[in-house]
């Protein structure tokens, strides 16, 4: 039980296929408290459901571009907790338009809406996160990045580029937080089919093209990217931080 007596709050849970769930199940599997939070009553539902699978989860709604909203949240924890240790930001929203065709087509406000929910959140989060960390004498902040941010991934366009700048967060945050004994690490996570992920034109293709060129030879499972949580949120960790971790079946390492 590497994350007894842990407490942990994860944005971004979706449906029963999201990494927010995969994680939050290998979280809860280790021993954690959950606090799951979902974005407006379109989602309230499927996060109730999921977190009634898990005794003793608590649920709140969260708009991550709202800090009230965000303060909320972590109030909610320390009401019932007086503090926390993990905070896993897996959120990401673009335009559908700016996911398909030429980059250079992105409207203003699409790149500013892909960076704010997709890469800001994460700043905002910390700093909401903060005295909650703090009253447990630090803890583990993890994020969730996809290959797009380093080369050029078809119909990933804006996206990649908040990703990119997500990446980026991740350093400067380890460096602000690292002091408070806080560790800021970012999981890099190949193809699984998501809601977020049925947004990209082509994805079944980029699935099949994984399978045989990786390493391994087969697309990862939700389960690995949850487990890889588990270790980036638990002890075994405990002198990593500001990195990026590939959970792609070493994609990554190829050249073509």
């Amino acid at each position: 039980m590497l994350l007894s007596g842990k407490n942990a709050v994860v944005f971004g849970v979706a449906n029963k296929r999201s990494l927010a769930w995969a994680i939050s199940k290998a979280f809860a599997d280790q021993g954690a408290k959950l606090l799951l939070t979902y974005q407006g009553d379109r989602l309230k539902e499927n996060v109730l459901e999921l977190a009634g699978t898990l005794p003793g989860t608590l649920t709140f709604p969260c708009d991550v571009t709202d800090d009230a909203q965000l303060a909320a949240a972590f109030d909610h924890a320390k009401q019932n907790w007086g503090g926390c240790d993990i905070v896993a930001h897996c959120v990401a929203y673009a335009n559908r338009e700016d996911l398909s065709g030429d980059f250079v087509k992105t409207s203003r406000d699409g790149y500013r809406v892909a960076q704010e929910v997709s890469s800001y959140s994460l700043t905002a989060m910390c700093r909401a996160a903060l005295p909650l960390l703090e009253a447990r004498g630090g803890g583990s902040v993890i994020t969730l990045t996809y290959m797009g941010s380093e080369r050029v991934v078809p119909n990933y366009n804006v996206m990649g580029v908040a990703k990119a700048a997500l990446e980026a967060s991740v350093r400067y945050l380890a460096v602000d937080l690292g002091p408070k004994n806080i560790r800021v690490n970012a999981i890099s996570a190949g193809p699984v089919k998501t809601l977020s992920a049925a947004g990209i034109s082509g994805f079944s293709s980029l699935l099949e093209v994984y399978e045989q060129k990786v390493p391994l030879r087969r697309n990862i499972e939700a389960a690995e990217v949850g487990d890889t949580a588990v270790f980036l949120a638990s002890p075994l960790s405990r002198g990593i931080t500001g990195e990026v971790i590939h959970v792609d079946s070493g994609y990554h390492v190829l050249g073509v």
